[in-house]
C-alpha cells in the first residue's frame, strides 16, 4: 500500500469517526429512558463518593487516605460516564435535565470538561496522602458540580 492510499483510508475513518460519534450515545441505549435512567445512576454514585470524600474534609469522619483514594479514584472514573447519556429526546421524560445542555452543547462540555480536570486534581491530592490537599481539591470538585445543578439542571 503506498502512502496515499494509507492516507486515503485514515482520512475516510477520520471522517467516519467524526460524524459517528454523535450516534454513538444514542446506540448504547435502546430507548431514551434507558440513557435518562443511566445518567441518574451515575450521578447518583457520583454524589455518594464525593459525599463520603466531603465527610472526611468536613471532619465528620476519621481521615482514612485509603478510603479517600479509592472514592476519589473511583470519581475519576464515574465523571466520564453519565455524559453520553444525553442523547437527543432525553431532554423529555423522568429528568431533570435543562434544554440548555442541548441548546448550549459547548457550555456543557465545557462544565463537564471542568469537573473531570478538577476530579484528577483531587486524585492527585488524595495519592499524595495529605489531607490539607484533599480539602484544597474537593471544594473545587463541589463547585463545579454546583455550577453544572445551577445552569443545566432543574431543581
Amino acid at each position: 500500500m503506498n502512502r496515499f492510499s494509507f492516507l486515503g483510508i485514515s482520512v475516510a475513518a477520520a471522517l467516519v469517526a467524526a460524524f459517528a460519534w454523535p450516534l454513538a450515545g444514542h446506540a448504547q441505549f435502546a430507548k431514551v429512558e434507558d440513557a435518562i435512567k443511566y445518567r441518574k445512576a451515575v450521578m447518583t454514585l457520583q454524589s455518594a463518593h464525593l459525599g463520603r470524600v466531603f465527610a472526611v474534609v468536613k471532619g465528620s469522619v476519621p481521615y482514612d487516605a485509603a478510603q479517600v483514594q479509592a472514592n476519589a479514584d473511583l470519581l475519576g472514573t464515574l465523571v466520564t460516564l453519565a455524559w453520553p447519556a444525553f442523547v437527543a429526546g432525553s431532554d423529555k421524560g423522568d429528568t431533570r435535565a435543562l434544554p440548555a445542555i442541548w441548546s448550549e452543547p459547548d457550555k456543557f462540555k465545557a462544565a463537564i470538561a471542568q469537573l473531570q480536570e478538577r476530579v484528577g486534581a483531587l486524585q492527585a491530592a488524595a495519592r499524595s496522602g495529605d489531607l490539607d490537599q484533599v480539602k484544597a481539591a474537593a471544594g473545587p470538585v463541589g463547585q463545579s458540580c454546583k455550577g453544572c445543578h445551577d445552569n443545566f439542571r432543574r431543581d
